[in-house]
């Protein structure tokens, strides 16, 4: 009976508890009744932990635009694919020559840029003035090349940019600069290298803005309407294969290779530093736009009168070939037969390669080396010498399919390789008749 007792009592307490609070509630409620309309806009937005939740739009266009978004990330965002210290010396500002001036730069590459820091990005951002943007060098269409002779510091190579810029970036560690010497070619090779490629941010901004329907008529309009420069680039000479041009042309050596080599050979031949010194980009590029657009060319026109501008195109040449002037599956052998001791078998080792080349790689292998002995034999005018030659042509000319090992001892062999074949030419090329 006392149990009983207790029970009522408790949850008589119990009932009394509820309603005194519920009074406490309602009281409450009453006395803010002014701003129940504000109490319940807030209780549609808030969440159990307090964050606001973006309103979802049915709008087709406002959905079409987030699945963009989410697509393709902001320009701004570029991935960054490397990042760390070089030391970095500007030496051309617009086509004008600068002094240079060497510094440690911190050094961010992304998809088609580099940006220069003096410190890491992110100290450097946190510390930089609002509105200032770090120095940065747009890779759409630049050109990178090892440049031994611009410094008497090692492992130096310079990037040459469409505008004119150019850069020396340069590490003591071997490795370092290998690494980053073809990250940046890489980057580079993915880009576009027609004149498509200043606009490309700009179309990319435009499929960022467009909804759905848009975007796919655009990608319509492209494949219905191509110009007809576009049509023509599928003969292009240049990032053609050698074979393939060659076909075109019937002939086992690309037209455009003997005609640079006629031109130099007419008025290059004593200039000094023929081959090493680079000429000014966006003419080397505008020569490059008229012979894929199948135009007539004459390298005697006065807007190619810098010798510089028709050798940098014919490095360009070989340079963009998807497979190289030594076929990547002679690679390995060409690096066995170098490291032969006896300079006799080595040359005999070359020699038999050689002739084992498919017709164009071999008569335009022939064709180059023999014009390049007439550098070497101007070397006291030209200052180009055998090794001079190599360090230019051996990385153009020669390389692996897929870089691996000691890339440092790749190259020692690859600018081996191409002294030998200048050096030994005459015997090398030298046929059973002969």
């Amino acid at each position: 009976m006392q149990k009983s007792t207790n029970s009522d009592t408790s949850l008589e307490t119990l009932n009394s508890t509820r309603q005194g609070t519920g009074a406490v509630q309602m009281r409450i409620k009453n006395a803010n009744s002014h701003h129940d309309r504000l109490s319940q806009s807030k209780s549609m937005i808030l969440t159990d932990v307090g964050k606001v939740n973006e309103p979802i739009s049915r709008h087709r266009r406002n959905h079409s635009q987030h699945i963009l978004k989410d697509v393709i990330p902001p320009l701004e965002q570029l991935m960054v694919e490397k990042e760390g210290y070089l030391q970095k010396a500007k030496i051309a500002d617009g086509g004008k020559k600068l002094r240079k001036n060497w510094s440690t730069s911190w050094i961010v590459l992304s998809s088609r840029k580099i940006e220069f820091y003096k410190e890491s990005k992110q100290q450097a951002l946190s510390n930089m003035k609002t509105g200032h943007k770090p120095e940065s060098v747009d890779l759409c269409g630049a050109h990178i090349e090892w440049a031994k002779e611009k410094s008497s510091r090692k492992n130096v190579f310079q990037i040459t940019t469409v505008s004119g810029n150019e850069f020396l970036l340069q590490s003591d560690i071997d490795f370092i600069i290998l690494d980053w010497f073809h990250a940046i070619k890489n980057a580079i090779d993915r880009l576009p290298k027609d004149s498509s490629c200043p606009s490309r941010n700009l179309e990319l901004f435009k499929i960022q803005r467009s909804s759905s329907t848009e975007l796919l008529s655009h990608y319509n309009s492209d494949i219905k309407e191509q110009k007809p420069e576009h049509r023509k680039s599928l003969n292009q000479i240049f990032g053609s294969h050698l074979h393939k041009v060659c076909e075109r042309e019937n002939s086992t050596v690309p037209w455009f290779v003997k005609q640079c080599i006629e031109a130099v050979e007419k008025r290059g031949l004593d200039v000094d530093g023929i081959y090493r010194v680079s000429g000014n980009l966006a003419t080397i590029q505008k020569l490059r736009f008229i012979v894929n657009q199948e135009e007539k060319l004459n390298l005697d026109d006065s807007q190619w009168e810098d010798i510089h501008v028709v050798t940098g195109a014919l490095k360009m040449f070989f340079r963009e070939l998807p497979e190289p002037l030594f076929p990547y599956s002679f690679f390995e052998r060409f690096v066995e037969a170098i490291k032969k001791q006896d300079n006799n078998t080595r040359i005999e080792a070359v020699k038999s390669l050689v002739q084992k080349l498919p017709p164009p790689n071999r008569d335009t292998m022939k064709v180059l080396f023999g014009h390049l002995t007439k550098i070497v034999a101007k070397a006291s005018k030209n200052l180009m010498s055998t090794q001079s030659l190599g360090i230019v042509f051996g990385p153009t000319l020669l390389r692996a399919e897929n870089e691996t090992g000691n890339m440092a001892i790749h190259m020692v062999y690859q600018n081996q390789i191409a002294e030998l074949m200048l050096s030994e030419y005459s015997k090398i090329f030298s046929s059973e008749e002969d």
